[in-house]
């Protein structure tokens, strides 16, 4: 059986076995023993960190597939980009976390990247969620993730480190437009950028005024929010340093409230009790159920 093949029946599997759970999980909701809360209308937007990275390796098309299967909105891509100019999804600075290798991303050429195992430290570390399937995995270009998946799903990218990575929010910008995922004939929301780094975000904002930007932080109490309103849409601080106070005044600058990273089903519900417009998670389906619990 060839690997594909065998990753998708894997993930199969694990689809049937969320399914269930969630099954059992609604039928005791409709029994009145769980207690919760609906966001309005508007709903929560469920941001895959790193793709369903709790149950699949991070930044995987595996990872990217089971979160999409599992029904996040959109898919989290930390940028990277080799010695020879090509965006690769990454979330650190080197390869020796989540791969086979030990170097700095920048050091590499594309040719190398493809050569590593980036699925294989997730089945030492999960041996409880480990499969086969993830032996071997690549890293996956932002090529090659556009091209898998298209404008089917939402992308939601982090542009990190420009000053280490010259030239990447240009490259970005040219790959999102030659697959018409920006432009004017583009819907608004198929893409966000995210970014620490607020010069990037605002070179973006005048090339791009329509598209979507998040200013992220590690502290909310550390945004200026009248002046992130000025060329950003919203803002990312860490779940921990968000209260009501914060949201409300975010929300009446017209800006977006998105927290990272909520995996605690506890801290789920206090985000959106609080009010939050969307949450990076490693776990899915966890923030999907949350969203749906009633009183």
């Amino acid at each position: 059986m060839q690997k594909g093949n065998g990753l998708k029946i894997y993930l199969k599997m694990v689809m049937k076995l969320r399914f269930l759970l969630l099954l059992i999980l609604s039928l005791v909701v409709n029994s009145g023993t769980v207690f919760g809360s609906i966001k309005d209308e508007k709903g929560i937007q469920i941001i895959a960190h790193r793709g369903a990275s709790a149950d699949a390796p991070e930044h995987t098309m595996a990872a990217y597939e089971l979160a999409v299967n599992l029904g996040a909105d959109y898919l989290e891509i930390d940028l990277g980009m080799t010695k020879d100019g090509h965006l690769i999804a990454i979330h650190d600075d080197t390869i020796d976390r989540t791969t086979n290798g030990k170097a700095r991303v920048h050091s590499l050429t594309l040719s190398e990247i493809k050569q590593l195992d980036a699925g294989s430290w997730f089945n030492n570390k999960f041996p409880e969620k480990a499969s086969p399937a993830y032996i071997g995995l690549p890293i996956p270009t932002v090529e090659e993730v556009f091209n898998h998946f298209g404008d089917s799903v939402n992308y939601y990218i982090e542009i990190k480190k420009p000053d280490e990575y010259p030239g990447m929010t240009d490259k970005l910008l040219h790959a999102l437009s030659t697959h018409h995922l920006i432009g004017n004939k583009a819907h608004q929301g198929k893409v966000i950028i995210e970014s620490f780094h607020s010069e990037s975000l605002k070179y973006i904002h005048k090339k791009y005024p329509n598209l979507l930007l998040i200013q992220l932080g590690f502290s909310s109490k550390r945004m200026n929010l009248s002046k992130i309103a000025s060329y950003a849409n919203g803002v990312g601080p860490e779940f921990t340093t968000l209260d009501k106070e914060f949201i409300e005044n975010a929300h009446k600058h017209d800006l977006l409230v998105h927290c990272w990273t909520v995996d605690n089903a506890v801290d789920i519900r206090k985000m959106i009790d609080l009010g939050v417009d969307g949450i990076f998670t490693n776990k899915v389906d966890q923030v999907k159920f949350g969203v749906w619990l009633t009183p």
